[in-house]
C-alpha cells in the first residue's frame, strides 16, 4: 500500500501476526523492501512486520533534490502515524541503520528496542569524494556504472560466486532504483555525523555487522558499540555488506534472541 507523508508517497507493506509488536524493517541504499525477503519467514509468526520503501526507492515517490537523515526519520514516524502504531522495534541496515540513530536520537518514545546492521555514525574525510563520484557517475551515467562495484561490496566474491537467485534480484532492485532517490540519499548520508551523541541513546540495541563488509566495516560498529550504553554486538562472519542475506541464518538467530528478550 502507499501512504503519503509530508507529501510524499512512501510504499509499504504490513504482514505477520497482527496481535504482536511492530518490527519495522529500513533497507540499504539502493535497495528496497524485498531485501528485507530472507528475514519474513523468522519474523511473521512472533511479530507483525512492517517494510517500506525508503524516499527514492522502490515504489516510493523520489523527489528530486538533496534529502536529510531527519527528514527520512520523520517519514517513518509518518508511517506510523497514518497507521496508527505507537512503538516498534526498528530494524536498520546501512542508511536505514542511519535513520534508526536518528530516530533513536529523536524519537525515543516511539522505540521499544533498535538493531542498527552494518552501518557508520559518522562519515570520514576520505569517504566524501568516494560518494561525490558515485553521485556523478549516477548522474552521467545512471545506475549501470555503479551496479557491478555495488554487488562486489555488498556480498562476498564466494557468494556472488555461487551465483543464488537473491543476488539477481537485488541487482535489479539497485537498478531501478530512481537517480534522484540515489543522490538525495547519498547527500543524507554525506551529512551523517551521531557519533558524539549516541550516548544519548538508553533503548536496548543491538549491532550486527558482516566480519568482511568493507563500506561499514566492523570498526564502525564497534564505535557506535563503545557509545550506546545498552547495546550488545554480533560480527557475522563470512558476510559482506547486506548480511541480513548471505549469512540469514545467523543474522536471524541474533535478531529474535534479541527481539525476544525485550519486554513490551
Amino acid at each position: 500500500m502507499k501512504i503519503e507523508v509530508s507529501g510524499v508517497q512512501i510504499n509499504c507493506e504490513l504482514s505477520g501476526n497482527e496481535d504482536a509488536s511492530v518490527v519495522v524493517l529500513s533497507h540499504s541504499l539502493g535497495a528496497g523492501m524485498n531485501m528485507w525477503n530472507p528475514q519474513l519467514e523468522a519474523l511473521e509468526p512472533e511479530y507483525r512486520v512492517l517494510r517500506y520503501d525508503m524516499r527514492g526507492h522502490g515504489e516510493s515517490d523520489a523527489p528530486e533534490g538533496a534529502y536529510s537523515l531527519e527528514q527520512l526519520a520523520a517519514d517513518v514516524i509518518g508511517l506510523l502515524d497514518a497507521l496508527e502504531i505507537n512503538r516498534v522495534h526498528f530494524v536498520g541496515l546501512s542508511i536505514g541503520g542511519m535513520v534508526g540513530q536518528c530516530l533513536g536520537l529523536n524519537y525515543a518514545a516511539r522505540l521499544k528496542s533498535l538493531v542498527l546492521c552494518d552501518t557508520a555514525s559518522v562519515i570520514s574525510g576520505e569517504a566524501r569524494p568516494m560518494f561525490e563520484e558515485r553521485k556523478q557517475a549516477a548522474r552521467e551515467k545512471g545506475m549501470t556504472a555503479l551496479v557491478d562495484g555495488t554487488m562486489e561490496r555488498w556480498f562476498t566474491r564466494p557468494y556472488l560466486n555461487a551465483n543464488p537467485p537473491v543476488v539477481d534480484l537485488i541487482r535489479k532492485q539497485f537498478l531501478a532504483t530512481p537517480v534522484a532517490g540515489f543522490m538525495g540519499c547519498s547527500d543524507a548520508i554525506l551529512d551523517l555525523d551521531y557519533i558524539d551523541r549516541l550516548s544519548e541513546i538508553k533503548l536496548p540495541a543491538l549491532i550486527l555487522v558482516g566480519e568482511d563488509d568493507p563500506g561499514t566495516p566492523v570498526v564502525a560498529s564497534e564505535a557506535i558499540h563503545a557509545r550506546i550504553p545498552n547495546a550488545g554486538l554480533k560480527v557475522l562472519p563470512s558476510a559482506s555488506h547486506l548480511s541480513n542475506i548471505e549469512q540469514a541464518e545467523a543474522f536471524n538467530f541474533h535478531l529474535l534472541n534479541f527481539l525476544r528478550n525485550q519486554s513490551d
